[in-house]
């Protein structure tokens, strides 16, 4: 006899699918939020900087992207504790070590940025007196959220995804809600394809809501 689908016992327990839909939203939100101060910050020191400490932003840079996502997770979870004397959530140790992340690639998305403002816009900003923080904050900061916003908005819809990751420590996200109904009711197919379907429309939505935000950016240019 063929597998028989039956999601009954699904939307018996969707509640554990919704809640982890919307932790997931909020895990990804936050690490976003700080990972564009962390990226933003070090881009703009990277730039203006001397010898030494561009290698060490580089270093960074360069040991979180070749490091698996899942790997810095279990290392901030299970390791820095033994090593440090620290206490913290799984949210909180995973929203930390995605933010890090995050931050790591919007090093090299801002820095690209800053690089690419027209040095014409730089050379007027300073011929009608603006000091160096006046040209940062009015002309260049602007222009680069403009040339940026694409790959900032490809780097949340790619942290939305990410979540998942945060199940291997137990964080009661979508994927760990989609784990949970399937180790209680064994509809594996199904629970599976309904949490496809839910990461699959939320990152739609999101797209298109982020594309409107890109549009009216370069509509105000």
């Amino acid at each position: 006899m063929g597998y028989a689908l039956n999601f009954n016992l699904i939307w018996r327990h969707f509640d554990k699918l919704w809640g982890g839909l919307l932790l997931s939203l909020e895990l990804a939100v936050i690490s976003i939020a700080i990972g564009v101060v962390i990226g933003l910050v070090l881009a703009v020191w990277y730039v203006s900087a001397g010898r030494v400490v561009r290698a060490i932003i580089a270093a960074y840079v360069e040991f979180i992207r070749n490091v698996p996502l899942i790997l810095l997770v279990y290392l901030v979870f299970y390791g820095l504790p033994t090593v440090v004397d620290l206490a913290y959530s799984a949210p909180t140790s995973f929203v930390l070590t995605l933010s890090v992340y995050s931050g790591a690639y919007l090093v090299e998305v801002f820095r690209s940025g800053l690089e690419a403002v027209p040095r014409g816009q730089l050379d007027a900003g300073k011929a009608i007196g603006l000091t160096p923080w006046q040209r940062l904050i009015h002309v260049r900061l602007p222009t680069m959220l403009r040339i940026t916003l694409p790959a900032l908005s490809n780097t949340f819809i790619s942290l939305f995804k990410d979540t998942s990751i945060a199940s291997v420590i137990s964080v009661p996200e979508l994927t760990f809600g989609a784990q949970w109904i399937n180790f209680n009711t064994f509809r594996i197919v199904e629970v599976y394809l309904v949490t496809t379907a839910m990461y699959l429309v939320t990152g739609y939505a999101l797209l298109f809501a982020l594309r409107l935000v890109e549009r009216r950016f370069r509509a105000a240019r």
